[in-house]
């Protein structure tokens, strides 16, 4: 490895496991590399970057200024991270995908800017059924032992709790949110601004702007809170809400439901767009629009 990847200075300490770099450390500067950390050559380590004990950094992995590995991280394969990230100990990402059908075709990960990836986090790189990317936005924080299998695609501002576990092909949304131990039936879709209950089982797309919860997960109100927090103006939450009573309580139906909004003024571009997903939700199959797209 080259003797400037190991390079330290006597006023840039080792940080503490998972702590993130000074401001003056995490953009300048050369990286800092554990004596115990496995940096294989090829890596491509930016500045500001740390790397703690006992990580194993693949040939292939590329790592953006500033960001932080704690102890035993192992980045395996295609794994290409932004700036600024911080990920705890015993994180394993870019593994193989757990997936009978894959022969070993050369996929990979990547993750974006400024998220957060707690301990013992899992990131499986991409099957070969779409386009070979595992994709993780920036500004998210996984928390621990959660799981992102093959082919999911996370979007920004997105927090994962504790034990979650989402299955292949999944997307998320930017800004929904699930609780802990929640399990996502692959191919599900997460809507935008959702929540998810903890312990809940998500075996249908979930549709934007709703909080879930259940075995299976239901949508049971509107999130109100994300949107208030969000800056939605109250006449476009009472909107998502009166769509809520119409298709969930009222249960008239999407084209009953359109007309019925569109009368009332109410069908801004919140609910439309809530509209079109529940619409390719029914195209789909088993509840999840993306469905169709899986091979037989």
């Amino acid at each position: 490895m080259p003797d400037d990847r190991r390079e330290t200075q006597s006023n840039a300490p080792w940080p503490e496991p998972g702590e993130a770099p000074r401001p003056e450390q995490a953009v300048v500067g050369p990286s800092l590399v554990h004596p115990t950390a496995v940096v294989e050559s090829g890596a491509q380590i930016g500045p500001g970057v740390r790397i703690g004990p006992a990580c194993v950094i693949s040939s292939a992995a590329v790592i953006g200024r500033g960001t932080v590995l704690a102890n035993n991280v192992t980045l395996m394969g295609h794994v290409r991270i932004g700036e600024r990230n911080r990920i705890f100990p015993n994180c394993v990402i870019g593994g193989e995908p757990q997936d009978v059908s894959y022969r070993g075709t050369d996929t990979l990960v990547e993750i974006g800017h400024d998220n957060v990836i707690r301990e013992g986090v899992t990131i499986n790189r991409a099957s070969e059924k779409e386009d070979g990317r595992t994709t993780i936005g920036s500004g998210n924080l996984l928390m621990a032992a959660c799981h992102v299998a093959h082919d999911c695609r996370i979007g920004d501002h997105v927090v994962i709790a504790n034990g979650t576990l989402l299955g292949g092909h999944v997307r998320v949304h930017s800004r929904a949110s699930l609780s802990g131990a929640v399990a996502v039936h692959h191919w599900a879709t997460i809507g935008g601004w959702s929540f998810v209950a903890g312990l809940s089982r998500v075996l249908h797309d979930v549709p934007p702007f709703m909080l879930c919860e259940g075995a299976p997960a239901r949508p049971r109100c509107i999130n109100v809170v994300a949107l208030k927090r969000g800056g939605f103006e109250p006449a476009a939450i009472e909107a998502i809400a009166e769509a809520h009573r119409l298709l969930y309580r009222a249960k008239v139906g999407l084209a009953a439901a359109r007309e019925i909004l569109r009368s009332q003024n109410a069908l801004d571009e919140h609910v439309a767009h809530l509209l079109e997903f529940l619409a390719r939700q029914q195209d789909g199959r088993h509840g999840r629009a993306r469905e169709r797209r899986r091979a037989a």
